[in-house]
């Protein structure tokens, strides 16, 4: 049986991946370093036992939150396929050029983003993807720590101009079954959307909002003041565990996806990807949209609670 490794398998994210490779007839080994909770114990600081967990494993998928592109060289070095769920562009940059089989882009953003704005750039250009998440849900620390980790900082856009994470409000068309109010998404560097700049030819933007104005405004405002973020107290913001993905292309026109449970959405897109990537080899550093389409995949997203449209 094909065995696949899940770095960070007890995890807010690995758990469901385990689960979702299972329930596919995959002998998924939930991986860290604690003994009670791992299937394999794997310590990704120490090379010999991340060497030694890799014994008899046709993939691993990291969801560990840790960024670390010499743990995804190791793997990859010795062709098996590493699976990224990351959203940090510096991060992707680097397993960019990791030398191996390395898949990137396999959550719902990046992931479902991508796939989505690849549909919208069919009309054209500039595409706008907007990516709304539940700020009630419970996330994972490495997911928080991402957050909080882009206050003040700024990125590239594809006009050449420099970009203040969570400035610039744009709104978006969401679609009814979203369950979203209708205010602003603000720019944020999501790490795909350099990817999909380059290969699509088409200038492409993302945007992020919380399910919760109050908490959306909260970003906006830390993004001038970053150090004020440590003050925040712990325990979630208000609002719910609803997400959408919309991306708006040249047109006008919008393709969507929505659900509920950030996490559980992002461990279904990254199973499918594992599946994908077992039944059809890559050899070098791969985005998901770049080797599945939208059409393609759904069928097994509508399966897993996955709403698609478009409008």
């Amino acid at each position: 049986m094909t065995s696949v490794l899940v770095l960070g398998g007890y995890g807010a994210v690995g758990v469901h991946v385990v689960e979702r490779l299972r329930a596919a007839g995959i002998d998924a080994l939930a991986a860290g370093r604690d003994a009670s909770r791992a299937d394999r114990v794997v310590d990704l600081a120490d090379p010999r036992s991340l060497e030694s967990g890799l014994d008899g494993v046709a993939a691993v998928v990291n969801c560990s939150g840790a960024e670390d592109p010499a743990v995804a060289a190791a793997v990859a070095g010795r062709g098996i396929p590493f699976v990224d769920i990351t959203a940090t562009s510096e991060y992707a940059r680097e397993l960019e050029l990791v030398d191996g089989p390395v898949l990137l882009g396999v959550g719902i953003a990046p992931g479902l983003s991508g796939l989505l704005a690849t549909e919208a750039a069919r009309a054209g250009g500039p595409v706008d993807v907007l990516i709304g998440l539940g700020a009630g849900e419970a996330h994972g620390p490495a997911a928080t720590a991402w957050t909080y980790g882009l206050l003040g900082k700024r990125f590239n856009d594809p006009d050449g101009s420099q970009v203040r994470n969570y400035t610039r409000p744009t709104r978006f068309y969401l679609p009814a079954e979203a369950g979203y109010p209708r205010f602003p998404a603000l720019r944020t560097d999501f790490a795909d959307q350099h990817r999909l700049t380059a290969k699509l030819g088409v200038p492409v933007r993302s945007y992020l909002r919380l399910d919760s104005r109050l908490a959306t405004l909260g970003l906006a405002a830390l993004t001038w003041a970053p150090r004020v973020a440590s003050l925040v107290p712990a325990g979630g913001m208000p609002g719910g565990d609803g997400w959408v993905i919309a991306a708006r292309g040249g047109d006008g026109r919008s393709w969507w996806a929505t659900g509920r449970g950030q996490s559980r959405a992002t461990a279904a897109v990254a199973a499918l990807a594992v599946q994908r990537v077992l039944q059809r080899p890559i050899a070098e550093p791969t985005w998901l949209h770049e080797m599945a389409s939208l059409d393609e995949l759904r069928p097994a997203l509508s399966e897993a609670g996955i709403a698609l449209g478009a409008g």
